[in-house]
């Protein structure tokens, strides 16, 4: 980061799946403005104080609050991110499955959401989800991602309306196509990746796909005191795609 701007001094941030892609870029962003972070994901982070976290056990949450408070004191920032995304369309789908993608997208964070109340409040805190363009619109196969990211942008707006008069403000972000290592990974492993790499950076009017960091940028303003007349909002951060009508 270039600038010095120290919008989180003093402050401590959670981050869940900070570990890689955009999360990491998001805390890397936090603490470079100051915030003491902390991530929450399965094994150990090598950059950052970490919590291991087993997302599929309904406690968890709590507990990750809980020990956050315990080594730091307070809350003032709530990163959801950690997500999963299987494709499988509704007739593939195992309810299982199913299950899994939402405990994972939606049932966590609302949990982290609940148990984190109590401290926010004090701090008058921020909360900022990583949702998803596709929980504006879909891309095949995505069924329980779609839902689950959709279900998470109306948490976003029923948190900012039922806790703004307690100093607790709630956005959300809508990242579209990241280059993320995953993503990257991914494009190599085509067999005609180049041609793969045109096309999409065709569908965007900014002729490119996006970098973690650009999402993270927003969500550091989202979480900051300078924002503290945005809330409920979902932030499409998409290069233009979802604006650009298909041709012919």
């Amino acid at each position: 980061m270039t600038n010095q701007i120290k919008r989180f001094e003093n402050k401590v941030a959670l981050v869940t799946g900070g570990r890689s892609g955009i999360g990491r870029a998001i805390s890397r962003r936090l603490r470079d403005e100051g915030a003491t972070v902390i991530t929450a994901q399965r094994g150990e982070d090598e950059e950052f104080e970490s919590i291991g976290a087993d997302f599929s056990n309904p406690n968890t949450p709590e507990q990750i609050i809980k020990e956050v408070i315990g080594r730091t004191g307070k809350l003032d920032v709530l990163i959801n991110n950690a997500g999963m995304m299987q494709e499988a369309k509704i007739e593939e789908m195992s309810l299982e499955d199913w299950q899994r993608n939402l405990n994972l997208n939606l049932t966590a964070p609302f949990l982290l959401i609940r148990a984190a109340l109590p401290y926010l409040r004090k701090t008058c805190g921020s909360i900022v989800n990583t949702g998803s363009v596709e929980g504006l619109g879909a891309n095949p196969g995505h069924a329980a991602y779609c839902a689950s990211k959709a279900g998470l942008h109306g948490l976003t707006r029923s948190v900012a309306v039922d806790h703004g008069d307690e100093g607790i403000r709630c956005n959300a972000v809508a990242p579209g196509w990241i280059d993320t290592d995953l993503n990257l990974d991914m494009i190599e492993n085509i067999a005609d990746a180049e041609t793969f790499r045109r096309d999409i950076a065709r569908i965007h009017p900014v002729g490119r796909t996006g970098s973690p960091e650009e999402v993270a940028a927003l969500v550091a303003f989202l979480a900051a005191g300078e924002a503290g007349f945005i809330t409920g909002q979902v932030y499409t951060v998409d290069g233009g795609r979802m604006t650009k009508l298909s041709f012919p």
